[in-house]
């Protein structure tokens, strides 16, 4: 365990009062050390962990951002097969538009259909590779 320095020890030893008894200025004396060796390892496990706890944070954050964009994309797609498959003529009056877009939706649910990712991150670091540094980099 370290020790406290002794300039440390000296401050605090004129900051006791006088007019306590010798028992309990020893006391005191011989449990500066120990809460001095506590703080020290307050202070080390806060170094350790608080980083770590904080990257723990960022990284849910960033997992968290990315399911959002994903979503967004898929939200994206679904819409665009909506204004191919079902809107890409003029309808005039609302209801019809509503008939179709819950008959397409069933349709589309039924089918479970889903999203065919073919633009991988490798291709994208390729053909994007100012957006999409590697580690290399």
């Amino acid at each position: 365990t370290e020790t406290m320095p002794q300039k440390e020890i000296r401050d605090i030893e004129t900051k006791i009062p006088e007019t306590m008894p010798q028992k309990e200025i020893r006391d005191i004396e011989t449990k500066i050390p120990e809460l001095y060796a506590e703080q020290q390892k307050l202070q080390q496990f806060l170094n350790e962990k608080i980083p770590q706890r904080i990257t723990q944070a960022k990284h849910t954050a960033w997992k968290s951002y990315l399911r959002h964009l994903e979503i967004k994309r898929e939200i994206e797609i679904e819409l665009s097969v909506l204004t191919r498959q079902c809107l890409n003529r003029r309808i005039d009056d609302v209801e019809p538009v509503r008939r179709e877009v819950l008959a397409w939706q069933e349709f589309r649910n039924n089918k479970d259909s889903k999203v065919n990712w073919q633009f991988t991150t490798e291709d994208a670091r390729i053909k994007l590779h100012r957006l999409y540094p590697t580690l290399e980099d």
